[in-house]
């Protein structure tokens, strides 16, 4: 019964998810479904008011500057006028034929540097809504657009990518964000070629059947600032504030906070340890800057500069409770008996080969949870030490173990109650009906054939 409390719970709330019922409402209703099936409803106020809400508020005390300055910075790109003429620039250069790749290529040089990808749908979104606006490419493309060049390849595959789904694995393996360089650079051109030939094919058949942008006037008013932007500006100039979340996000990273002893807020704060912190706050500074620097060299440029502020902040405030709602439902699954008991199951699926069996937990429990990280962690939490010890006794390399891991859990992770996803088409102004099936096609599909295809390089050749 515990089993399929879980089932049933996760079936109905992708479901729904993808019909557009608010996950506020669903994540805790769902919760509540698995809770009462699986014959724990004497526990239930408790798991709500703790597990539930604990999990949700740990969540925004985390996360709400991150998405607080995101939302706010993608507002001020937008109504400065620096998204416009950005999206000119670029459709000047390379014409009206290459949107797609020109969006997917901007997200992932935001993700491959080390901007959260959250951040990087905010930021991202206003230029691709006037780049696919310009070249007359359906809206609902965006978001598989932008998650290509976000959730995937640079989030998993490239080495090095400072994603916290590439650091998960490190103490576990004993390895580091280089790990299997030569595999990660297979499986991200797998991700990257497959996925922009597959929506430029989309593209393409859009335009033979005449369809446009579309109308999305009143959703987009609802989301996004309807304040009348500023005069644009020279392309050099509004490139400068993206330039500069990426630079000051990796002086601060590797320069200027190794370079500083920060031992005295440990002594101040007992819960605080820099080195798990600095490089969230080195984001936070490149975003601040960065909206400061809008905002200060375009002071007189400004048509509203009070309604851009408000609208940025208020629009980052249903991302961040989507995103938490989807936290709290799976910290209330992982208490539940009957999730140990599927999480077992699926971390000893073929004992004999230590690749596949990592790749069907780290892909089963990212889908359950909704969250790569989430998925990869309780995984190795629970046998890390048993892979590894495997992946010795079979001579297979432990970088090999890291990568497949971190692949895996960037496959299943993004079902549509992902809040992930949910935050990227609350962003976008879109529903699951009109974006999911491409989203799914580019974040689901081909990041499991590009996983498949190192299991089996990996097992002909060893990590390289």
């Amino acid at each position: 019964m515990g089993m399929l409390a879980i089932i049933v719970s996760l079936l109905l709330l992708m479901l729904l998810a993808y019909r557009g019922i608010s996950v506020l409402l669903l994540a805790p209703l769902m919760a509540a479904l698995a809770v009462l099936l699986s014959g724990d409803g004497a526990f239930l106020l408790p798991i709500y008011t703790n597990t539930f809400m604990g999990a949700l508020g740990n969540y925004v005390m985390q996360f709400f500057p991150l998405f607080l300055l995101g939302a706010l910075f993608g507002q001020l790109m937008a109504d400065s006028g620096a998204a416009q003429s950005i999206s000119n620039g670029i459709v000047k250069r390379l014409g009206t034929h290459h949107v797609v790749l020109t969006v997917v290529m901007a997200c992932a040089v935001l993700t491959y540097g080390g901007v959260s990808l959250f951040v990087v749908a905010f930021a991202i979104y206003p230029i691709s809504r006037e780049l696919f606006r310009q070249a007359n490419v359906p809206k609902r493309l965006i978001p598989a657009s932008i998650a290509l060049g976000s959730f995937t390849f640079t989030m998993t595959a490239l080495p090095g990518t400072p994603a916290i789904q590439n650091a998960i694995p490190i103490p576990y393996f004993g390895t580091n964000s280089f790990a299997a360089p030569g595999l990660g650079i297979i499986a991200g051109s797998i991700m990257l070629g497959l996925g922009t030939f597959y929506l430029q094919s989309r593209v393409k058949k859009a335009a033979a059947q005449r369809e446009g942008y579309g109308t999305h006037t009143e959703r987009e008013t609802d989301t996004h600032s309807d304040v009348d932007t500023a005069p644009g500006m020279p392309l050099a100039i509004a490139l400068i504030p993206l330039v500069m979340v990426i630079g000051l996000n990796a002086l601060f990273t590797y320069g200027v906070f190794p370079a500083m002893d920060l031992s005295f807020i440990s002594d101040a704060f007992d819960n605080v340890t820099p080195s798990r912190q600095t490089g969230l706050w080195a984001i936070l500074i490149a975003l601040l800057s960065a909206s400061a620097w809008l905002i200060i060299t375009r002071w007189r440029h400004w048509q509203d500069l009070k309604a851009t502020i408000n609208q940025g902040c208020f629009g980052s405030l249903l991302p961040i409770f989507n995103t938490a709602s989807e936290v709290g439902y799976g910290a209330v699954i992982a208490s539940l008996a009957g999730f140990a008991i599927l999480r077992d199951a699926v971390l000893n699926v073929s004992p004999g080969n230590p690749l596949i069996s990592e790749a069907m937990a780290m892909s089963v429990l990212a889908g359950i949870t909704g969250s790569s990280s989430g998925g990869l962690s309780i995984a190795l939490q629970t046998l890390g030490s048993e892979y590894l010890a495997m992946a010795q006794q079979a001579g297979i390399d432990p970088e090999l173990m890291h990568r497949v891991a971190t692949l895996a859990a960037g496959g299943m992770d993004t079902l549509p109650h992902s809040g992930a996803v949910i935050t990227l088409l609350a962003i976008c102004g879109l529903t699951h009906r009109q974006s999911y099936g491409n989203v799914a096609m580019v974040t689901i599909v081909l990041p499991i054939a590009a996983l498949m295809s190192v299991i089996t390089l990996g097992t002909l050749f060893g990590s390289f």
